[in-house]
């Protein structure tokens, strides 16, 4: 597969509401071509909702969303798609639809009456699950798979959209640690050796920090901090965003990079217990 050309996409004045209530609130962010960008923050925060906003899934009240100087409000959906690939939490998959199936689906904005399925289209599809580690699978129903694999799978069908975007919506919800890791790896390899601009959002702030170029930090509806990881993640930002004690360290596998190691009531209390008797 040929590398894609970076793209450059952004929330200008963006407020997006569910329906009397409020989520997102003039808010204005930028993605940097080529980089792995991943919003953190709070239960409640409204992370899903500006990625979805930014994939046109749903249309903001007020502001625009900008891909290469374009408002995608006036883009067509078949051309969109073909320049953003998105991954929504927990997609769920048709009974019985085997992955190279689901993979295929993902050539849909290449199609149109006059050019269907084809030897190209096929050939994308094979490339993706090899890039993946998913060829073995390919005929295998996605219901019969791990949930490390199944994430794997639909990512496969974001790739073979051959978009140079990618929003990624929690991508390791309900994996255990080695197959997020897994998941993550990936998703690492699609930017640097395939030049994907990633834009996902994650709950676990180590991962976030260890798989990221920047973060975009929110916290009721608005940008309270964004830039590196180790100019972002700070004690008093967990303090006051996350409300979570906690120490940052230097992270003994990327140094360079922080760690954050969680106080914990019980466990802080009891050693603070142990310590003052001695």
């Amino acid at each position: 597969m040929d590398r894609p050309i970076s793209e450059r996409l952004a929330a200008r004045r963006v407020s997006v509401d569910y329906g009397d209530r409020p989520v997102l609130a003039g808010l204005d962010v930028a993605f940097e071509a080529g980089t792995i960008t991943t919003i953190v923050g709070p239960n409640g925060c409204g992370k899903s909702t500006l990625l979805r906003a930014l994939g046109r899934l749903l249309a903001p009240r007020s502001g625009t969303v900008v891909l290469d100087g374009h408002d995608i409000a006036r883009m067509r959906a078949r051309d969109l798609a073909r320049r953003i690939g998105i991954l929504p939490q927990g997609p769920v998959t048709p009974a019985g639809l085997t992955v190279a199936d689901l993979v295929g689906r993902g050539r849909y904005p290449h199609q149109s009456w006059l050019r269907q399925w084809s030897a190209d289209d096929e050939a994308v599809v094979r490339a993706v699950l090899d890039l993946t580690g998913m060829a073995e699978f390919a005929d295998r129903p996605i219901d019969e798979l791990s949930g490390g694999q199944r994430q794997r799978a639909w990512i496969s069908l974001t790739l073979a959209q051959e978009t140079g975007v990618l929003l990624l919506d929690e991508p390791t919800t309900y994996l255990d640690l080695s197959h997020a890791v897994e998941v993550l790896d990936l998703v690492d390899r699609l930017n640097v050796d395939l030049g994907r601009t990633v834009v996902m959002v994650l709950h676990d702030l180590n991962l976030a920090i260890r798989y990221s170029d920047r973060l975009v930090v929110l916290s009721d509806g608005a940008v309270v901090a964004s830039g590196r990881p180790e100019q972002v993640i700070t004690a008093e930002l967990l303090r006051s965003v996350f409300r979570l004690a906690a120490q940052v360290v230097d992270d003994p596998v990327a140094p360079g990079l922080p760690l954050v190691v969680p106080h914990g009531r019980r466990r802080a209390a009891a050693r603070s217990s142990k310590v003052s008797v001695t």
